[in-house]
């Protein structure tokens, strides 16, 4: 796999790189970009802190432990955006609701999503801070995104193909129906961007992520 050629056109002009060598270019770009994007962003992040600061008790970042390329642990950061004791499920789920989160590992209208969390989700503003993660070298601008061990289980053979690239801030399922796809359909989508990853799909997921976020499609 390290040694596939990928082929690339860019105003006219082809050329080939191999996965390798693209990777290490696309680790450069992501670097570069998250760096400005925090810049860019400080006033958001100052403004975001501030309303959960006010309106809900507890700490602004919530970090989660998920699995990184190669199932390396990786901490991921977001705005917290449930309550400060939202890992007492007995405390906030009926128990259908239970059920229902312990097979999709997420629920519809969880009760836990504070007012200001609720808001950062559907904007998919919570996701700002994994511009750190992107720093850190935790994750990509855009790969799969990073699941808890738990969920390992769904992907079965296509596992190692998954984390065989950097977990993403936004991905091939992220900008293909996120929330509204079965699991299944989005372990498909994670393996193939992880299989297909080239300049080309990246630039492609980047736009449609834009267009996603815009017409907030998929986000809970």
């Amino acid at each position: 796999m390290n040694s596939e050629v990928l082929e690339f056109e860019l105003e006219g002009y082809s050329f080939s790189i191999t996965r390798d060598v693209y990777l290490k270019f696309k680790r450069v770009i992501d670097f570069l970009i998250a760096l400005l994007a925090l810049v860019l962003f400080s006033p958001v992040f100052i403004i975001i802190a501030l309303c959960i600061k006010f309106t809900s008790k507890g700490s602004v970042i919530y970090k989660h432990k998920r699995v990184g390329k190669e199932g390396k642990d990786i901490y991921l950061y977001k705005f917290r955006t449930m309550v400060s004791d939202a890992n007492h499920f007995e405390k906030y789920f009926t128990k259908e609701q239970m059920e229902e989160f312990q097979k999709n590992y997420k629920l519809d209208h969880d009760p836990r999503i504070t007012k200001v969390g609720r808001v950062l989700r559907v904007l998919s503003l919570d996701e700002l801070p994994q511009l750190l993660n992107i720093l850190k070298g935790d994750m990509a601008l855009i790969g799969p995104r990073p699941v808890v061990s738990k969920e390992l289980e769904y992907f079965k053979g296509k596992k190692d193909l998954v984390l065989s690239v950097l977990p993403g801030l936004t991905g091939w399922w992220a900008c293909n129906g996120r929330s509204c796809t079965t699991y299944d359909e989005r372990v498909n989508l994670e393996a193939y961007y992880a299989e297909n990853i080239s300049f080309k799909l990246d630039v492609k997921c980047f736009f449609k992520t834009i267009k996603v976020v815009i017409e907030r499609k998929g986000a809970k």
